[in-house]
C-alpha cells in the first residue's frame, strides 16, 4: 500500500502557522530536506501522523541569494536541529533562532563552504581548530570531566562534557559529528535501482531497516506496488535485524554492571542469529535482501529454532533482573521523563520506555502485521532493558506469523518503470532503534538527485543527556549503553 502524501507549498508568511496546525493535529515533524535548485533552494518539511497513516509535506521556495528561513525551533525541538544542519550545508540562515550555532560542521571547517551546494567544489584547505561555544557551569565545586572523541573499544568517535558536582552531573553535553561522511550527496546522480547498497552501509547494524526505507522511497517515487507476501518476506528480515540487536543490548547492559555471565550467553546467541542471518540471506547483516521492486531470500528460519532462542533469552533476562545488585544499578537510573521524550521527539524504544506509542509498523503500515506493542513509563536504564526483552519475545511471535503464513516463492521481483518526469517518494521502516524515514528525488534521467535520510539516533541523541541530569559518572557507561544510539546513523 502506498499511502498518498499530500504536498502544499507555502511562503515563508505562512510557514510557521502551517506546521504549528500540522503539530497541533497530532502530526510529528519527521524530516526537513534542502534542495539546490539552482536559481532557488527549496526547504521541504515533511509532517507524519499515523494510525491512520497521514504524510503532509510543506514546501518552502526561497532565492539561492543568501537564503533564510523562519526558524520553528520555538515549536518544536527537532525543528531546531534540522535549521543547523541546512545552516552549515547548504547556507540556509534560520531567522529567530534561539541556538544559531554550527552543528555537523566542526571548527576547522571554511566558514563559507556550504558542501551541499550545487556550486561547492571540492573541499577546500581546513584551518586550524576554533573552541566549541560549550555552555559553562559555574559554582562552588563544580569542574569538568571532558571524554572522548577517541574512545578506548571499538566505538565511533564522539566528545562528551560532563559538568559535575561531587559525582553528580548538573549538565552533559554530546558533541558529534566526527564521521561526517556526506552520504546524502553520495546518492546523487545514482541511478535509482543502484543505490541499496550505499543505503545498507549508512548504519552497518541497521543495514535491512534501511535498505528497506529506501527501496519504498524508490517505490513510492516510482508508483510501484509490490504484492502482501513480498512485503511480509521484508517485514521479516527487518524483525531478524531486531533479534540479533536487542540480545546484544541486553547482554551488554549486563557486562556493564559487571554481569559477565549473562554477556556471554547473549553473545552466544547473537551469533546463532547471525548464522541464521546468512542462513537465509546469504549474509550475516542481511544485506543483498532487500532492493527497489523486490526482495530475495535463500530460505526461511527455523521458527522452532528461533523459538528456543527466544527461552534462552527470556532466562538470561529473567537471571539479570534476578540479581539485586543488578536491580538496583538500573531501576531509577537516567530517568527520561514523558514530557522530555515528547518534546524531543524521540522514537523506538527510547520513546517506548518513556510511556509513548510509536511503531512505524501499525503507524505506517505496508502490510497487516500482529504485532505486539510494548511499553514501560518509568523511562529508566531499567525501562530500557525491559522494553528489549519483551520487544524480543514480540518479535519470534511476529516471526513465527510470518514464515508460518508464508507461500510461495522466497524470490518476489517488480520491474522499475523508466522515469519519464522527476518525481519524489518517502519511505518509512520500524528499524530496531526506531523508525527510519528516507525521502528521495529521482530527475528524468532516472538518477537521484537528491536523498535525505533519518535515522532514529538523529531524534534520540538529545534524549541521553537529557537523562544523565543528577545521574552520577559512574553511570554513564551503562546510560549510554541502554540508549545505544548510531553515530554513523546520525553524522551521515
Amino acid at each position: 500500500m502506498n499511502p498518498i502524501t499530500h504536498a502544499q507549498s507555502v511562503s515563508e508568511a505562512e510557514l510557521t502557522g502551517a506546521a504549528a496546525a500540522l503539530l497541533a493535529d497530532g502530526f510529528r515533524l519527521a524530516l526537513v530536506a534542502a534542495h539546490d535548485d539552482g536559481d532557488s533552494l527549496r526547504v521541504v518539511y515533511l509532517f507524519l501522523a499515523g494510525r491512520p497513516d497521514r504524510r503532509t509535506e510543506l514546501t518552502l521556495t526561497i532565492p539561492a541569494d543568501n537564503p533564510t528561513v523562519p526558524s520553528l525551533a520555538r515549536i518544536s525541538f527537532p525543528s531546531g536541529r534540522f535549521e543547523r544542519e541546512m545552516m552549515d550545508l547548504y547556507g540556509i540562515t534560520p531567522v529567530d533562532h534561539p541556538q544559531p550555532r554550527r552543528l555537523v560542521r566542526h571548527a576547522h571547517w571554511p566558514q563559507d563552504w556550504h558542501p551541499m551546494r550545487n556550486d561547492a567544489g571540492p573541499p577546500p584547505e581546513f584551518a586550524a581548530g576554533g573552541h566549541f561555544p560549550f555552555l559553562n557551569v559555574d559554582g562552588a565545586g563544580v569542574y569538568e570531566i571532558p571524554v572522548g572523541p577517541v574512545h578506548a573499544g571499538l566505538i565511533e568517535p564522539g566528545h562528551f562534557r560532563f559538568s559535575v558536582v561531587g559525582e553528580s552531573v548538573l549538565r552533559l553535553k554530546a558533541r558529534l559529528w566526527f564521521v561526517h561522511r556526506g552520504i546524502e550527496r553520495l546518492f546523487h546522480g545514482r541511478a535509482a535501482d543502484a543505490a541499496v547498497e550505499l543505503a545498507e552501509r549508512i548504519s552497518g547494524d541497521t543495514s535491512a531497516g534501511h535498505a528497506l526505507a529506501h527501496a519504498l522511497a524508490v517505490e513510492d517515487a516510482l508508483g510501484i506496488e509490490l504484492p502482501d507476501p513480498a512485503h511480509r518476506l521484508r517485514a521479516l528480515l527487518v524483525e531478524l535485524e531486531r533479534l540479533y540487536n536487542h540480545v546484544t543490548d541486553l547482554g551488554a547492559l549486563a557486562n556493564d554492571v559487571a554481569f559477565g555471565l549473562a554477556n556471554a550467553h547473549a553473545q552466544r546467541v547473537r551469533e546463532l542469529l547471525l548464522r541464521i542471518n546468512a542462513q537465509v540471506t546469504g549474509h550475516r547483516l542481511l544485506r543483498g535482501a532487500i532492493s527497489p521492486g523486490s526482495v530475495a531470500l535463500q530460505a526461511l528460519p527455523d521458527p522452532n529454532g528461533l523459538q528456543e532462542l527466544a527461552d534462552d533469552v527470556a532466562e538470561i533476562a529473567e537471571l539479570t533482573l534476578g540479581n539485586s545488585v543488578i536491580y538496583d544499578r538500573f531501576a531509577a537510573t537516567s530517568v527520561l521523563s514523558r514530557q522530555d521524550a515528547q518534546a524531543l521527539g524521540t522514537l523506538g524504544y527510547v520513546a517506548r520506555a518513556s510511556g509513548i506509542v510509536t511503531d512505524a509498523r501499525l503507524d505506517h503500515p505496508t502490510t497487516e502485521l500482529p504485532v505486539r506493542e510494548v511499553s514501560e513509563t518509568a523511562g529508566d536504564v531499567l525501562a530500557r532493558y525491559t522494553v528489549r526483552r519483551d520487544e524480543f519475545a514480540a518479535s519470534v511471535a511476529l516471526c513465527r506469523n510470518l514464515i508460518d503464513g508464508h507461500q510461495g516463492p522466497l524470490e518476489i521481483r517488480a520491474e522499475l518503470p523508466a522515469a519519464t518526469r522527476a518525481c519524489s517518494g518517502v519511505g518509512i521502516a520500524e528499524g530496531w532503534r526506531g523508525s527510519i524515514v528516507h525521502r528521495v528525488e529521482i530527475g528524468a534521467d532516472g538518477t537521484f538527485t537528491r536523498a535525505k535520510i533519518v535515522d532514529p539516533s538523529w531524534f534520540n541523541w538529545p534524549a541521553l543527556p537529557m537523562s544523565m541530569t543528577d545521574t552520577i559518572v559512574p553511570d554513564f557507561p551503562l546510560t549510554n549503553k541502554s540508549f545505544n544510539l548510531s553515530y554513523a546513523g546520525n553524522d551521515l
